[in-house]
């Protein structure tokens, strides 16, 4: 049966990085093949704080060439890339996505290029910033930035709608096929948006804003792992982009209902793959 390989950060409590990504692509049919960069006790905005490591780079490779042994490479329909815990792990995606190309040259690569939050500015460590905006983003097929991480790539401001769609077409001009900007927070202050840009045009997505004492962490995790299975699934963009948004919103509405801090996608299996609430998207 063929797969995903998803690599990225892991949380042994809670849904963040793989622990968010793998159990929605598993629902939704799909074998996942997970490779951590880091693993930690619990996501790290806790302020009792965190334990654990990120890995070697080696580790990746390691791991990949275990899997490239057995002929299982050839059976990868997907590289899904995120949190990175350094440059040289940067290093190791991008032999990763040139092996697994080789073995199955329609595998698609997606990449969630993690360097930080509106809030945040950059948070990640030196180097993976540079290696994600000059390497990996533009050999990916798809990438899913939020505003901040579109702007870095992009080299531009984005305050509006119109610089929103603006930076698409500059990030597509890069290499990427697709561009899904999972977080637009300069496009509404009453709706939570969402952007797809295809060299077909561009599209945008709304849902209500839900309240959370604290924020959820790890919801774009699942919005890259939503998109990335429901585009194999269809092998439609904009079909996939709407499941997508309406499945997120369905996960962040069982966690607001209960509560909750941690996304609740258990609870909400059954919406990942059916959602009972939609919202229409918007050509622009």
């Amino acid at each position: 049966m063929k797969g995903i390989l998803s690599i990225q950060s892991h949380v042994v409590y809670g849904h963040a990085g793989n622990s968010s990504a793998v159990f929605p692509l598993q629902r939704m049919g799909f074998e996942v093949w997970p490779i951590h960069t880091v693993q930690f006790s619990n996501h790290t905005q806790y302020k009792e704080g965190w334990t654990g490591r990120a890995f070697q780079a080696s580790d990746i490779t390691d791991l990949v060439s275990g899997m490239a042994a057995i002929g299982q490479l050839q059976n990868c329909d997907a590289i899904l890339s995120g949190y990175q815990g350094s440059a040289e792990q940067c290093l190791a995606i991008q032999d990763t996505v040139i092996q697994v190309k080789a073995a199955n040259p329609n595998a698609l690569y997606v990449c969630d290029p993690v360097m930080g939050a509106p809030d945040k500015g950059c948070i990640v460590a030196p180097g993976i910033a540079e290696h994600l905006i000059n390497t990996l983003m533009p050999m990916a097929d798809i990438i899913v930035p939020n505003q901040f991480e579109l702007s870095q790539f992009a080299d531009m401001e984005i305050n509006n709608l119109e610089d929103a769609i603006k930076a698409c077409q500059v990030a597509l001009s890069k290499g990427p096929k697709m561009v899904l900007v999972k977080h637009l927070h300069s496009v509404s202050d009453e709706m939570f948006s969402m952007m797809l840009a295809t060299q077909e045009g561009c599209w945008l997505a709304q849902r209500p804003h839900l309240e959370f004492d604290k924020q959820p962490v790890g919801v774009g995790d699942l919005i890259s792992a939503l998109f990335t299975g429901q585009f194999l699934a269809r092998d439609n963009a904009v079909d996939a982009f709407a499941h997508c948004n309406d499945a997120c919103y369905a996960v962040l509405k069982a966690t607001s209902d209960r509560g909750e801090w941690e996304l609740q996608t258990i609870a909400a299996q059954n919406e990942i793959v059916e959602p009972k609430e939609t919202f229409t998207l918007k050509a622009l």
